[in-house]
């Protein structure tokens, strides 16, 4: 892999963990949540100075599905993280209370909610757009591919289904990525262990969607792989 992909792809996994763990607010207080925020908004500018030829071929060139499906999450990925930049920003009481910035608290806060549940699972699916290059890094060409390939198929489909349900139904993404609810339900008591096996588990799910939805898509028409974030 060639030394600016693999900037790229530490800076898509990087922010990926960083969102990860600030979903679990609860087990690190208000003032670290911000840190990590921080940082997380130093390696969004980042990604954004190493991907800048994307946006300027943007209009450039033939959108095949392939492409269609990799701008289409590229850029609701950029909605969700400039949508938590500034209503993290604005309720900041720690990072950013320098700022004079004052008023605007409620809709920050819905804003908030949209941009941290819809961010990661668009970046989940971002991370999975490019989850053969993963594959390519980890499973080594000396290694037999057909040996683990149906055992690591299992795996990740018996995580996307237990994703699915905790997607659905024990995390309830639905309701706080449509905004049902206004006030997010977090158990200070929970095992972080267990917390983060969910949404480990909800991460995969979205990597399997997307990295077996590009699959298809490149199969389907183009055949061809199309450069992207």
């Amino acid at each position: 892999m060639k030394a600016k992909a693999k900037i790229k792809w530490t800076l898509d996994v990087l922010m990926t963990i960083a969102l990860f763990f600030l979903m679990g607010y609860q087990f690190w207080g208000e003032a670290v949540h911000e840190w990590i925020g921080a940082g997380m908004f130093v390696l969004f500018i980042a990604h954004q100075v190493c991907n800048w030829n994307w946006y300027k071929n943007l209009f450039r060139g033939r959108y095949t599905p392939m492409r269609i499906l990799q701008c289409a999450i590229n850029i609701l990925t950029l909605v969700a993280m400039l949508i938590l930049m500034y209503s993290g920003i604005t309720m900041s009481r720690h990072v950013f209370a320098f700022l004079p910035m004052r008023g605007g608290m409620a809709l920050a806060r819905r804003l908030h909610i949209l941009g941290s549940y819809w961010g990661y699972v668009l970046m989940s699916l971002h991370l999975g757009l490019h989850w053969g290059m993963v594959l390519n890094m980890v499973v080594k060409k000396h290694i037999s591919q057909r040996k683990y390939r149906a055992a690591g198929f299992i795996i990740s489909l018996l995580t996307a289904f237990y994703g699915i349900y905790v997607f659905i139904i024990k995390r309830n993404f639905l309701t706080y990525m449509f905004l049902r609810s206004e006030f997010v339900y977090l158990d200070y008591e929970e095992p972080k262990l267990l917390f983060f096996l969910d949404y480990l588990a909800l991460m995969g799910m979205c990597i399997f969607i997307a990295y077996y939805s590009a699959k298809l898509t490149r199969k389907s028409g183009t055949g061809r792989k199309e450069g992207g974030q």
